[in-house]
Parts: structure tokens; sequence; C-alpha cells
């Protein structure tokens, strides 16, 4: 009797501290796609802003619309970790202002490797697009696995921080037609 009992709880114990490391490697692997998911987004936010540098740059565009993605890109690639999510945005604003101005698509196609920068712009305008759903995706599946109960109890994400969602304005233009 004693020695089925032993058993009996034994197994209990087992089980239980099986499941407490699985859970606690689950919410360990969702914090490492959460940092990859994070990292995709940077480099996807850093490579539309160098495109929209190009675009400023390439004299395609009137000195002022230059002027001012220009300086909308600038300050989405110097702004601090505070104010990223706002001069991101207005860097989307900006290229929306740009993209959709009348007959934009004709004077690019007019520009030698008008085309090819245009084409350049819409696969980084969409990549950030899906890198930011993907990463807030990734945020909020782990602040579900971060407040359930056994997670808190235990204390199983350690001292990391509550994930932020990344909130920009990221429609793209129409003329890119990026849905």
């Amino acid at each position: 009797m004693t020695t089925t009992l032993i058993l009996v709880v034994g197994a209990i114990v087992l089980l239980t501290a099986v499941y407490i490391s699985w859970r606690a490697g689950r919410l360990d692997r969702l914090h490492i796609r959460l940092e990859l998911a994070r990292e995709s987004l940077d480099a996807a936010l850093v490579r539309r802003t160098a495109v929209a540098l190009e675009l400023a740059a390439s004299r395609i565009l009137d000195p002022a619309t230059s002027l001012l993605l220009a300086t909308a890109a600038h300050e989405a690639r110097t702004a601090g970790p505070e104010e990223r999510e706002h001069a991101e945005s207005d860097l989307s604003r900006a290229l929306r202002a740009v993209v959709d101005q009348e007959r934009f698509r004709d004077r690019l196609a007019d520009t030698p490797g008008g085309d090819a920068l245009l084409e350049e712009l819409g696969a980084a305008v969409a990549k950030v697009l899906y890198s930011r759903r993907f990463h807030n995706n990734a945020v909020d599946v782990t602040r579900i696995a971060q407040r359930r109960w056994l997670a808190r109890t235990l204390r199983l994400a350690g001292h990391t921080e509550y994930p932020a969602f990344f909130e920009i304005d990221d429609v793209p233009p129409k003329t890119l037609g990026i849905e």
C-alpha cells in the first residue's frame, strides 16, 4: 500500500515537474521568437528608411518634396526608442504623400532606374507591413503565455520586461498596390 502511494505521488510530482519545465521552455522559445521578430522589424524599418532616402536623393522629385521625404527618413533613422513609433509613422505619411502624387509613376518610369526604385520601395514598404504584423502577433502570444497563472506564480518569465506592441501608421501608398 505505501509503495503504491509513494509511486503515485512520485509520478504526480514527476509529471508536474515535466509540465512546468515544458511551460518554461515554451515561454523561453516565445521570447526568442519575439526577439527575432523585433530584429526583423528593425531591419525592415531601416531598409525602408534607406530606400526613402534614396528616392529623396534621386532628383526625380521636386526639391520641396525631396526635402520633406529626406527629413522624415532622417527623423525615423535617428529617433530614439521613445520617439521611434511617431517618427516611423511620419515617414509612412510622407511616403504616401510623395508616392500618391498625380503622375508619380509616369515621372518615375521616364527616369532611368525609376521602375527598379519603385519596386524596391514597394518591397520595403510591404516588408515593414508584414514584419510589424508578425512582431505584434509574437507580442500577443508571449503576453498571453506570461499572463497564465502558472507563469505568474512561479515567475517562469523571470525578470523579462512585459513585451510591447509596435504601433505605427504603416498604411502603404495606394500607388504601390500593397494590401
